[in-house]
């Protein structure tokens, strides 16, 4: 299953099975060993490839490819993906949400996109988006093991309703678990528009931006994510990363 996972990213990157499995590997430290987990977040990843496999996995298999790196993608529920990357070695997440109390859990080795998180709420519902701090005592909804967590607690809000999924945090606002969602802007509006629900919903202004990053288990060494960080520095250089990021309409 897991080799299926490998072939299918790399023929939606347009690379041969054989070329992405052979690829050197650079080192012999952690990035050497490296594996990358992550979830199905659309427009940023997308399980399985597909026609298109996602910005930032786009993203971060251009990065790899540039470090000489093969690493095998496994996709997982969030929280667990966020757990592998704190107890297995030689293991990255993304797209990982940089924030004070995570800082020391993790080594920080590229950040890779800009994120919006809004509130979402249906029109017919009960929570006003345009005035969202008025409404700290509804019940808000996100994807379990995630940064908003730790954001809604700072800006005052404490009834969290923890979801497994994009789907199952849609199903918590049609079924009146939730009274609205905390995400990021895109991938909210992709989720909605893969419904064709948009028109039913509507969104708040940004209340807090932040980086998403590659991050990875404490066992890369800081000259590792120096390199990592000098490879993405110099793909932002180059015009690939706001390249990759315009084909999903996210500059």
């Amino acid at each position: 299953m897991k080799r299926r996972l490998v072939l299918a990213a790399a023929a939606s990157l347009g690379l041969a099975p054989h070329a992405y499995a052979a690829a050197p590997a650079a080192g012999t430290g952690a990035a050497g060993r490296m594996r990358i987990v992550t979830a199905h977040l659309p427009p940023l990843v997308l399980e399985h490839g597909g026609r298109r496999p996602g910005a930032l996995m786009e993203l971060v298999a251009e990065l790899c490819k540039r470090m000489r790196l093969a690493p095998e993608t496994q996709f997982v529920p969030w929280r667990r993906a966020t757990f592998l990357a704190t107890t297995m070695p030689a293991t990255a997440v993304f797209p990982l949400t940089r924030l004070p109390e995570r800082e020391a859990q993790y080594r920080w080795l590229a950040p890779l996109y800009d994120e919006h998180y809004v509130f979402l709420a249906l029109r017919k519902g009960s929570f006003d988006v345009h005035n969202p701090q008025a409404m700290k005592a509804r019940r808000v909804a996100m994807l379990r093991g995630a940064g908003q967590a730790a954001v809604l607690r700072e800006l005052g809000y404490s009834n969290l309703v923890e979801s497994a999924s994009i789907d199952e945090v849609h199903r918590f606002l049609l079924t009146g678990i939730a009274d609205a969602a905390f995400g990021e802007r895109n991938i909210i509006r992709t989720s909605l528009r893969s419904r064709g629900e948009e028109a039913d919903f509507h969104l708040s202004a940004p209340v807090r931006s932040t980086t998403a990053w590659l991050a990875g288990s404490l066992d890369f060494s800081q000259d590792e994510a120096q390199q990592f960080q000098q490879t993405m520095a110099a793909m932002a250089a180059d015009g690939t990363s706001r390249r990759i990021l315009a084909s999903y309409g996210l500059t």
